[in-house]
């Protein structure tokens, strides 16, 4: 396994998804935020319960 690079963390993780799913490939992607969004994530109140991605 490659090491984890320091200045990079996950901020907000989809356990549920993980729980009721069986995963067999994972991308990594990230997510441009604005406003709320942003304060609500340095709160740690980040919230992917409803969230979907779609893949082109």
């Amino acid at each position: 396994m490659g090491k984890k690079n320091e200045g990079v963390r996950i901020a907000c993780e989809n356990r549920k998804a993980r729980h009721d799913y069986f995963i067999h490939e994972t991308y990594e992607a990230g997510m441009e935020l604005v406003g709320t969004e942003v304060k609500s994530l340095r709160a740690g109140k980040a919230n992917l319960r409803d969230s979907y991605a779609y893949i082109k």
